[in-house]
């Protein structure tokens, strides 16, 4: 019966997003929906933004190992990048009436720093969108007995139908739809674990000590990881795309604000509802004993619930990963085809050749990121690592050119390619240093963008500082 539901619920899914194909006439609407969404559909899409695989499975299972201290990436870090957008970044870069990130940035430094940019950003999200196959085959394998793989093929099947013939409007109105049911089966089997406990009182006192600990002890290296943490997600996600086409696709600069303020604390009080269940299974059912702990929640609701929260539960984790992998598919689509595909032939693409051109690029992402889904499947060191790629080298160039007025294109180039040295080079230990090496990278990509504008300055075009 359980499988039958999700069968159902998937060609529901899969029905609307056809049906949003129908709001799509342009290349425009395809990548932001014609800049026409309500706060309603703008705050629910950026909810989905991250609220997928990591949050439910990954951060579920680091939570059960290292208590709130191993969680500070996702939920806190995914609500502070929602919150920080928000305040310094949405107005300004809206106001610009770009079509892609990578258009801001041309904006800001010119042609060549955003195709740099560009690249830079595509690769990270093969990483994003591996961890929600991976999670959507866990959730197969756990439900109906399919292999990894297939459960990968499939989902990545049923995301890109709909994303195929919507793009934008269609993962706004199924993000829509799917937030709903992310919010009804989450509560639902927290209320259900509670009343079993006792209370949420009674899984509270018999907790161990360190699940409520927020801060690290006073040393400076746990303060330095502490702070790596947050700022992995809390800020390395600043310059992406797909949080800039979903906040972009609202119909003025102030509703994107406001959805961003309403998904940043909608993002972290759902967000700590799978903490919760985690823990509280933990206790009422030590017997669980699995192998891999990212299967904890879902072997915990086929085993002890009802079919109804089992179909809400698998309901649940189903629309929460499928609205962040379309978006995810969607944001290195709109990059390739708008900033590197288009320029080559200038404005002389038709619409209709626009809209082709972005559904083969997203055709072929997806197969990229299945590939990797077979070959690496910890679904929070995948988010983990995509993220790191845009703060160490993207964010200090983007800040500094919406908020500094000597910024210069020079610098955004030392800034960009600064820091992904350095990354790369304290990652594989080349340079030993003591601090983590995504905060090190960062702190070069600062300094670099610093010498580079002051001893290479140069009048920069449409700045908005």
């Amino acid at each position: 019966m359980l499988p039958t539901a999700i069968v159902c619920y998937l060609l529901v899914t899969m029905a609307l997003g056809a049906w949003s194909s129908r709001f799509v006439k342009t290349s425009g609407d395809f990548m932001l929906a014609g800049k026409q969404l309500p706060l309603y559909l703008s705050a629910s899409a950026l909810f989905a933004t991250w609220f997928g695989s990591e949050t439910i499975f990954g951060a579920s299972s680091e939570y059960l190992n290292h208590g709130l201290l191993g969680v500070m990436e996702d939920p806190f870090g995914g609500a502070l990048c929602l919150l920080l957008f928000g305040l310094f970044f949405a107005k300004p870069i809206y106001a610009m009436q770009a079509r892609t990130l990578g258009d801001v940035y041309k904006k800001l430094f010119g042609k060549r720093i955003a195709l740099y940019a560009t690249i830079f950003m595509i690769p990270a999200y093969f990483g994003f969108i591996a961890a929600q196959l991976v999670a959507f085959g866990l959730i197969l394998g756990a439900v109906a007995g399919l292999s990894m793989e297939m459960g990968v093929m499939i989902s990545a099947a049923i995301v890109l139908f709909y994303t195929f013939l919507g793009g934008m409007w269609a993962i706004s109105i199924t993000d829509f739809v799917q937030t709903i049911v992310i919010v009804v089966g989450l509560f639902w089997l927290t209320i259900t674990l509670s009343q079993e406990a006792g209370g949420i009182f009674i899984i509270m006192e018999q907790a161990p000590d360190s699940s409520f600990t927020f801060f690290p002890p006073p040393k400076a290296g746990a303060w330095m990881e502490y702070l790596g943490a947050w700022a992995i997600l809390g800020l390395g996600s600043i310059p992406s795309q797909d949080i800039y086409q979903r906040s972009m696709s609202a119909k003025s600069s102030g509703t994107a604000q406001k959805s961003l303020f309403l998904a940043s604390a909608f993002y972290l009080t759902i967000g700590l509802l799978p903490l919760f269940i985690a823990l509280s299974g933990k206790i009422l059912y030590p017997e669980i004993s699995l192998e891999n702990d990212q299967l904890l929640l879902p072997e915990l609701v086929l085993q002890h619930s009802s079919l109804p929260l089992q179909v809400a539960f698998f309901g649940a984790l189903l629309s929460a990963i499928m609205s962040t992998t379309s978006s995810s598919m969607l944001a290195p689509t709109a990059l390739i085809t708008e900033n590197i595909i288009k320029p080559l032939k200038y404005d002389r693409w038709s619409e209709h050749q626009m809209l082709w051109i972005l559904r083969i690029c997203l055709v072929a992402i997806t197969l990229i990121s299945v590939v990797l889904a077979f070959w690496k499947t910890n679904i929070y060191s995948l988010i983990g690592e995509a993220s790191m790629l845009l703060l160490v080298s993207l964010l200090t160039p983007l800040t500094a050119g919406l908020y500094w007025k000597k910024a210069s294109s020079t610098g955004a180039k030392w800034s960009i390619f600064g820091g992904m040295a350095a990354y790369l080079l304290f990652y594989f230990e080349f340079i030993p240093i003591p601090a983590p090496h995504h905060l090190a990278a960062l702190a070069v990509s600062i300094v670099a963008m610093i010498i580079g504008s002051n001893r290479y300055p140069g009048p920069l075009s449409n700045k908005l500082s």
